[in-house]
């Protein structure tokens, strides 16, 4: 039986180039499909760190002029993956942040930019590959929103199309005066087509023309489709509900994997958690705090920004202090919330510690040193986080909104419902009800066998993409099942 193709679409993929979650999705995915008889391709920008990792890579493609200079498009693997790269040195032979300048603006471009990812991604779809031509076509975000537009504007037949909204906050927004430059017929620019308020949207491109929506987590789905959680995209959202899904973000559990991570300082697993106490002696040892195995150490890896609600924490240094705990935190973002944090560590030297910036392995000896995981975001789409703290036996504490309120079981919900309890859970998103939660986390953390309870429920949990895999490739069979149905059906009227 042949394998069902799917072009996977997406502007980052780990290990390649990542700035976030996406990437770690995009990675993921593939390798999670294979077993459910996917071959699934992904298309990537040619930045200059993929370029070099796939410097064997073969041309299949040569074009003179691809929205402003010669491109070539080139397929190869790494590491498991198999890729298509868009080859625009005019595009993507850019250092640093794959979307932000030097200056931490947006790149001028940017329209264009990924204009073009989306547009080769149509006209791959639409059989520019005779080697490839995919069934469907998933793209991720607003980055490749525009690819269902395109295939739906063509005039021949073409492929199922998927979005995936990773996080509706970021909606790709750019002047009308962009729509003839990035190849869209003017009746596309409408309230039913790629219009938001007198601009281009790239993200409502994708919700308007995409076959099937699919968001990262059942309670997120409902909330875009509220005016508040929606962003202005509400109203469209809520008309194609009967088309959205949520499936659950998984992790790469190989990748995390506290029983052979080399990262972190010890091993150990669900049956042996002593050795676990040596990766907390690294981790304060790493940010200069007391070597203290009687005190909860709080972790905390996160992008710093409004969203993911650490001006909550900041707020709660004073109940973090006076609890006795200490605070191990890695992330970059917002200017202010950097200040605010380096301060705080340089006031507070060996009850605080903070690493400004992003660093994968300290990434994974937080997750392995911590006591407990910090997430308080006011809107989550999923999260990756709180997912590798229950496999490495760090109690995540977070925000009761979106993939957070669906991976986590609360002590309290738990004890009412008969479930095993993972973590703790606090809502409305306030700097109070974070407290009450960290103040409830470190009374619990003195009884030592409920504790352990809480982590080795945590590492039995399923966080990887098997049964997540098996929601998607339904999804892929589903819409060329409907396909196929609407075009009988228009063959014989």
């Amino acid at each position: 039986m042949t394998p069902l193709r799917v072009l996977s679409v997406a502007s980052e993929i780990y290990p390649l180039i990542k700035t976030g979650g996406l990437a770690d999705v995009a990675g993921a995915l593939p390798a999670a499909l294979k077993d459910c008889g996917i071959d699934m391709r992904t298309l990537v920008p040619g930045y200059p760190d993929v370029v070099k990792a796939m410097a064997a890579a073969e041309e299949l493609l040569d074009l003179q002029n691809f929205y402003g200079g010669p491109t070539r498009l080139l397929a190869g693997s790494h590491e498991g993956l198999d890729l298509f790269i868009l080859d625009a040195p005019h595009l993507f032979a850019r250092p640093g942040n794959p979307y932000l300048a030097g200056d931490g603006r947006d790149w001028p471009d940017n329209a264009l930019r990924f204009a073009a990812l989306s547009r080769m991604a149509a006209n791959i779809g639409l059989g520019a590959l005779s080697s490839f031509v995919p069934d469907i076509v998933h793209a991720h975000d607003w980055q490749a929103a525009l690819a269902p537009a395109f295939l739906h504007h063509a005039s021949r037949s073409r492929p199922g199309t998927v979005i995936t909204v990773h996080n509706l906050a970021y909606q790709g927004l750019f002047p009308y005066e962009m729509l003839e430059t990035i190849g869209l017929p003017p009746d596309s620019f409408s309230i039913n087509g790629i219009e938001y308020y007198g601009k281009i949207s790239f993200l409502k491109g994708g919700l308007q023309f995409a076959d099937r929506i699919t968001t990262v987590s059942p309670t997120y789905a409902l909330e875009i489709q509220g005016d508040e959680g929606g962003m202005g995209l509400g109203g469209l959202l809520r008309e194609r509900s009967a088309v959205l899904s949520g499936i659950l973000n998984g992790i790469d559990t190989s990748v995390w994997n506290p029983q052979g991570d080399p990262h972190i300082a010890a091993t150990f697993s669900t049956d042996a958690l002593e050795p676990r106490g040596a990766n907390k002696l690294a981790l304060q040892q790493r940010l200069g705090l007391p070597p203290r195995p009687d005190v909860p150490l709080l972790g905390v890896i996160s992008r710093l920004s409004p969203q993911k609600g650490l001006d909550l924490l900041l707020e709660n240094l004073d109940t973090i202090l006076a609890q006795g705990m200490q605070l191990a935190l890695l992330g970059s973002g917002d200017h202010e919330l950097e200040t605010r944090f380096a301060a705080a560590a340089k006031s507070h030297q060996g009850r605080i510690g903070v690493v400004i910036g992003y660093h994968e392995p300290l990434a994974h000896l937080i997750q392995a040193g911590c006591d407990a995981l910090v997430v308080p975001s006011r809107f989550e789409p999923c999260g990756l986080t709180q997912l590798c703290a229950l496999r490495y036996g760090a109690v995540p504490i977070v925000a009761r909104v979106g993939g957070l309120e669906d991976t986590i079981v609360d002590v309290d919900d738990a004890a009412r419902a008969g479930l095993a309890a993972t973590g703790f859970k606090f809502g409305p998103v306030t700097a109070d009800n974070l407290g009450r939660a960290l103040r409830k986390a470190r009374a619990l953390f003195e009884d030592r066998t409920a504790w352990r309870g809480l982590q080795r429920n945590g590492m039995t949990t399923d966080v990887s993409w098997q049964n997540r895999a098996n929601r998607y490739a339904e999804l892929y069979h589903d819409i060329l099942a409907t396909r196929r149905i609407a075009t009988h059906r228009d063959r014989t009227v």
